[in-house]
């Protein structure tokens, strides 16, 4: 069963070891990558493969429209080992345009587990409905609606603990705030990086 798959795996390892015969022994070593990724599950938005890095080089935790809950042990264990352990320099959230889990959150239809899941979501359309408002309806809203939702996360991550102890004992760490496109494969930095306490606020 899925000889397609592992037949792919054994052209990727030998196309690895023709480019660099020491890659996989350097990856049995201690990883040390100096980024987080926290990012959507969506197939289309490969994390590694959008900044162009290796394994490696960066550190990934996905869920349903990139969240980053307070309450969820499994985000928390992630940010913790991250922040604490392999002490990474950078934790992007990073969204994208077209998100299903956003147009989920906020479309009425109910699905079960997921609404629970999503509830974050239509917290910050309520909280922004002003401006959502003026935006036409479907694509454009929704698309402003995924910014919202990835500085809404950027302020949940930079006002976790882990991330104020490791600035409080001067750790070098910014946190930042991205949305992919699939229509063009480009990032859009949202200008919202914090990197220290006193940057939270500016977020709103």
């Amino acid at each position: 069963m899925l000889d397609h798959l592992k037949s792919n795996n054994r052209a990727w390892a030998e196309r690895k070891v023709g480019a660099d015969p020491g890659f996989f022994r350097r990856l049995e070593g201690q990883q040390a990558p100096e980024y987080l990724w926290i990012g959507c599950s969506d197939s289309r938005v490969p994390a590694n493969e959008i900044v162009d890095l290796d394994p490696g080089e960066l550190f990934v935790h996905r869920n349903v429209a990139n969240l980053a809950p307070p309450q969820d042990a499994n985000y928390l264990s992630v940010l913790q080992f991250a922040v604490d352990v392999i002490k990474v320099k950078h934790i992007m959230v990073v969204g994208h345009y077209g998100c299903g889990g956003v147009a989920a959150a906020v479309d009425g239809q109910r699905r079960g587990l997921v609404d629970h899941w999503l509830h974050p979501i239509r917290e910050v359309a309520h909280a922004h409905r002003a401006e959502l408002e003026v935006i036409p309806d479907g694509r454009p809203r929704l698309d402003r609606l995924c910014e919202l939702n990835v500085i809404r996360q950027v302020r949940n991550v930079a006002s976790d603990v882990f991330v104020q102890d490791a600035w409080a004992r001067g750790q070098d760490l910014a946190v930042h705030g991205w949305v992919y496109s699939l229509s063009n494969g480009l990032v859009n930095d949202l200008d919202v990086t914090v990197s220290r306490l006193e940057e939270i606020e500016r977020l709103g």
